[in-house]
């Protein structure tokens, strides 16, 4: 039988470790046999999450015996983990053990080495964080989870329920998957390409900046043909000059924060009202709904109905 280890540490996020153990307890094979041993290990008997303590029957030696390795995410607070935990990991990567993480569970397979090199993903709030304390990771921040082969990773919590579902198929097919999809009450086809629902904030301007009255302008008029030259005016500068100070005060080009700003209105539009695509694609100056299904999708990673249907139905489950 295939044994899943969960590996707790001293503040992990408790909606992060009960998902695998939601995921993988239920899977059942066709038969009704039950198609994995799940097992929490911990660095001691007791671990605390934020609102409760967990007596783990197993220690981080028991994760040796195992044949995947889920790693949960901790709190702030939390700390690093310890080098008794990273060599457990790492010694676990070499022997071929499958090893994933949940939302925040990231950082400990980054601090571990395990993921230098690797495509990888977190929650959205923490993929910057996770890209600059470790600049050797590919973070990919617009997606649900990814597969490196032997390695792992999911962004938020309902993330780590679609890796967990996606490893149960791998493992033993769809059938059983979807079987064990419909035990949690979760939709199996949420593929891990699929963007995260991330609100993409525009890039904040510094308060009092000379931009900051034709930002709001721009927001104001997002439906209009918005040239770079007419933004320019609004500011009495010439487009050369307009453009370098607007990337020294916002880190990037007038022509790509309006873009986000097209993108950030369309996905309230998708959210909150039932407007056809042509209709939105027109409230939000995308100029046609091809332009419109080009350009969302570029920023999101899917198309503007994939990401409303999912949106729904993410509403729907939660």
């Amino acid at each position: 039988m295939h044994t899943v280890a969960v590996l707790a540490i001293d503040h992990v996020v408790p909606f992060d470790l009960s998902t695998p153990l939601e995921v993988f307890s239920r899977a059942r094979l066709p038969d009704g046999r039950e198609a994995y041993r799940v097992r929490v290990c911990a660095p001691r008997s007791e671990v605390y999450s934020e609102s409760f303590t967990i007596r783990a029957e197993w220690g981080v030696d028991a994760l040796a015996e195992a044949d995947t390795i889920i790693v949960p995410g901790c709190a702030e607070k939390a700390g690093p983990p310890g080098e008794d935990i990273l060599q457990a990991l790492r010694s676990a990567a070499e022997r071929g053990t499958r090893i994933a993480s949940i939302c925040g569970g990231a950082f400990v397979l980054a601090a571990a080495g395990l993921l230098d090199g690797l495509r990888a993903t977190t929650h959205w709030l923490a993929t910057d964080l996770l890209a600059r304390l470790h600049p050797a990771v590919d973070v990919r921040p617009n997606v649900l989870y990814v597969d490196n082969g032997q390695i792992l990773t999911s962004a938020g919590a309902a993330a780590g329920i679609d890796l967990c579902l996606y490893m149960v198929r791998r493992d033993h097919g769809s059938a059983v998957a979807a079987h064990t999809a419909r035990l949690s009450v979760m939709p199996l086809e949420r593929e891990g390409g699929q963007a995260q629902f991330i609100v993409h904030e525009l890039p904040p301007v510094p308060r009092g900046s000379v931009l900051e009255p034709v930002l709001a302008w721009i927001q104001d008029n997002l439906g209009r043909e918005l040239a770079l030259q007419t933004m320019a005016a609004r500011c009495g500068m010439s487009e050369r000059t307009f453009s370098r100070r607007f990337r020294e005060q916002t880190g990037t080009t007038p022509l790509q924060w309006l873009l986000r700003a097209r993108v950030h209105r369309a996905q309230y539009l998708l959210e909150n009202t039932d407007h056809g695509i042509d209709r939105i694609a027109q409230q939000a100056g995308f100029g046609s709904p091809t332009a419109f299904r080009e350009r969302f999708k570029r920023v999101t990673g899917i198309t503007p109905q994939s990401y409303r249907a999912s949106y729904r139905e993410s509403n729907r489950t939660t």
